[in-house]
């Protein structure tokens, strides 16, 4: 395994949550465009926490949104500084808890901090690890023209290039006619 549970549950919610813009939605509309919309993402993620359902944090999300779909596409030494500034601006303190059906795992805010600082402190510290691993390259952008998907890579290679089986079959099906 490259990286731990909590780690890939981070960097998967993370690239659902950047999944949700037009340009990379399987529906091709902004599938975050009101609360009911981020509760919905919150709860197919488990997401725990406070939750204000609100217009304002569904502003504050989004705008977390665009900075998780900046991140995923930095270079190592761009991904540490937006990660350590990430950390700094919420005064990060990382500490293990255990809650729900969840074992020992690392929170670094309080469950009551807002919620997109406690959605961008989580996938900060989910990038601590992809970085100090050097695996970086395992966070992609879907290989289809015309899907703009993030994804993570945890084949056991690190050859996947789609985000998903919809996006290779549809890129095989264009290379099978362009050659016929």
């Amino acid at each position: 395994m490259i990286f731990t549970n909590d780690t890939i549950d981070a960097l998967q919610f993370a690239a659902a949550l950047a999944n949700t813009v037009p340009e990379a939605s399987g529906s091709g509309a902004d599938e975050l465009a009101d609360p009911a919309a981020l509760a919905a993402i919150l709860d197919r993620w488990w997401y725990s926490g406070r939750r204000d359902g609100d217009a304002r944090e569904l502003a504050e999300v989004t705008a977390a949104r665009e900075r998780l779909r900046a991140l995923w596409s930095c270079d190592r030494d761009d991904a540490v500084a937006e990660v350590n500034a990430i950390l700094a601006e919420s005064d990060a303190v990382p500490r293990l808890v255990r809650h729900d059906a969840l074992d020992w795992h690392i929170h670094a805010t309080s469950a009551e901090a807002p919620l997109a600082e406690r959605i961008l402190v989580e996938v900060a510290m989910a990038f601590v690890d992809v970085v100090r691993a050097d695996q970086l390259d395992r966070l992609r952008r879907c290989g289809a023209d015309d899907c703009d998907a993030a994804y993570l890579d945890l084949s056991k290679n690190g050859s996947r290039r789609f985000c998903s089986t919809r996006c290779g079959n549809r890129m095989a099906v264009r290379a099978y006619r362009a050659r016929g």
